[in-house]
């Protein structure tokens, strides 16, 4: 069941993510939401793919040093594990 949580908190703040076309026809994405988390690429399919990359990375950094993460859409990381969820 956390897993589900985690996913579904990747794929709530991809939803919340904007696109730029920059000068030189690459692309930048950013999740606002998340503070730092921003990506680039050649194409808009490989800057969703880097800043989806990115996205995990910084969850999973964020999650590891007790950072607080931002709650999207009732999806909130922040929360203990209840009891049941522990053990698994």
């Amino acid at each position: 069941m956390l897993r589900y949580i985690f996913t579904g908190y990747i794929e709530r703040a991809l939803f919340h993510a904007e696109y730029d076309k920059l000068e030189d026809g690459t692309y930048s994405g950013r999740i606002p939401l998340c503070k730092g988390v921003i990506a680039f690429g050649e194409t808009l399919k490989e800057c969703e793919k880097e800043l989806q990359s990115t996205l995990e990375d910084w969850l999973l950094v964020g999650l590891k040093l007790g950072h607080y993460i931002p709650v999207i859409d009732d999806y909130d990381l922040n929360q203990e594990p209840h009891e049941s969820m522990a053990a698994m």
